[in-house]
């Protein structure tokens, strides 16, 4: 058990953050909790002409929604000052100095930037992931740390921000594996330690880039969405896929973490989202697909059909768009032609409806249950060749689909009369 882990997810508000960048968040979160630490939020926001307040309210409401609750709380902006005092102590100790240099937009202005004074050496550090890794900075140059003394840049600021607030673990993506050895010349030169870092593979995928909120606003779980995006080039080393936020916690671990770029599928993480709605209470299923449907449509036992055919909830809405449950309160309109069944004749199809209505009128109405329902046609149909020559045609006379629910559950939805009823109007 390590003691004293803090994590820190700390993206820049200039923008509606991706799937991948909550997946950051995911993995520094989980690692700190499983390792009874602390999780901190800190929103770089220095970027004065792009930084937006409803950028960062969406990245707090978004990680709130996905239960990744944090510990502390940081906005870089208020931490300039601090930025500037290390900036001043770097050149006064010869580790930066100001330079003289043209602005690049060719106005031949003279500007008096601030760069680090390269020591050109090799820098390693071990990361979590990747193992050693180890890189020449004489490549580098002497880099730029600030546009001038009042205006400190992306890598000095995160190395003084993540000293001052006492991060250990740096867990973010692979694109800032080059970044690394910089910071490190940097924590050097102004006393800091090392923290350990995590460089995540890199998400591929037709879709990675996608908005966060767009998941949400197509009806996935906030628990679907933690569990799919941590399987995002991790995985535990065993079968179990389904995880609750306490067991991801309990069990993440960076050993499981793949080295090569990670794949992102939006089938599989409906898949997840499927298995998460499959764990809801019967209360919280009806609310959320209540909330797409229409009020005419708002009825308790067509719920169990909606939920086994949809993957998320704005799925509910394309049903009632499709007219998919219409047939729930109108009598379908029927086609003869696809009434048969492969080459049945008519007349075997039409004797088949004609049993069926006979054997479901012996049941009572309080007995006209879907598992009763069911014995009686399954009964019925495997005295034929083919059990389609009966199964098929009474889907198809209840609900006028191609495709539709167990018809079992459609006959008592609809009840004795109204099935009798349209069997007789399909013979």
């Amino acid at each position: 058990m390590k003691k004293g882990v803090i994590t820190r997810f700390a993206p820049s508000p200039t923008g509606y953050l991706h799937l991948g960048a909550y997946r950051t968040a995911i993995f520094s979160y989980l690692y700190a909790k499983k390792h009874n630490g602390v999780f901190a939020l800190r929103i770089e926001d220095t970027d004065k002409e792009r930084s937006k307040k409803e950028y960062e309210d969406n990245i707090i409401e978004n990680l709130k929604w996905l239960g990744l609750s944090y510990d502390k709380f940081y906005r870089q902006s208020e931490q300039v000052n601090t930025h500037k005092e290390y900036l001043r102590k770097m050149i006064k100790e010869g580790n930066a100095y100001i330079s003289k240099e043209k602005a690049k937009d060719g106005s031949g202005i003279i500007k008096e930037i601030v760069r680090f004074k390269n020591p050109n050496i090799n820098v390693s550090f071990q990361d979590e992931i990747k193992g050693e890794v180890s890189i020449n900075t004489k490549d580098l140059g002497d880099f730029v740390i600030a546009k001038n003394l009042d205006e400190p840049l992306f890598h000095l600021a995160v190395v003084v921000d993540d000293f001052e607030e006492g991060i250990t673990h740096i867990i973010r993506g692979e694109d800032h594996t080059s970044n690394t050895p910089r910071q490190i010349l940097i924590q050097r030169a102004i006393g800091a330690p090392t923290p350990i870092y995590a460089h995540l593979p890199l998400v591929l995928g037709p879709r990675g880039a996608q908005p966060f909120n767009y998941y949400k606003e197509i009806g996935f779980l906030p628990e679907a969405i933690l569990n799919g995006v941590a399987f995002i080039g991790w995985n535990p080393g065993t079968n179990q896929e389904i995880f609750t936020h306490h067991e991801l916690v309990k069990t993440f671990d960076f050993s499981k973490v793949q080295k090569s770029p990670a794949i992102f599928n939006e089938e599989k993480l409906e898949w997840f989202n499927k298995e998460h709605i499959k764990r809801l209470s019967s209360e919280e299923l009806k609310n959320n697909i209540f909330r797409y449907l229409p009020d005419g449509l708002k009825i308790e036992k067509i719920i169990p059909i909606i939920s086994e055919r949809i993957s998320k909830w704005s799925e509910v809405k394309d049903m009632v768009g499709r007219g998919e449950l219409d047939f729930f309160f109108q009598r379908p309109i029927l086609d003869k032609s696809k009434l048969t069944y492969k080459n049945t004749p008519a007349e075997k199809i039409s004797q088949n409806l004609i049993e069926a209505a006979n054997e479901l009128n012996k049941l009572a109405e309080k007995d006209f249950t879907s598992e009763n329902i069911k014995n009686i046609l399954i009964k019925l149909a495997n005295k034929s060749e083919n059990r389609g020559e009966l199964l098929h045609p009474v889907r198809y006379a209840l609900s006028g689909l191609d495709q539709s629910p167990d018809p079992f559950v459609i006959a008592e939805i609809l009840g004795k009369n109204e099935t009798l009823s349209r069997l007789q109007k399909a013979v």
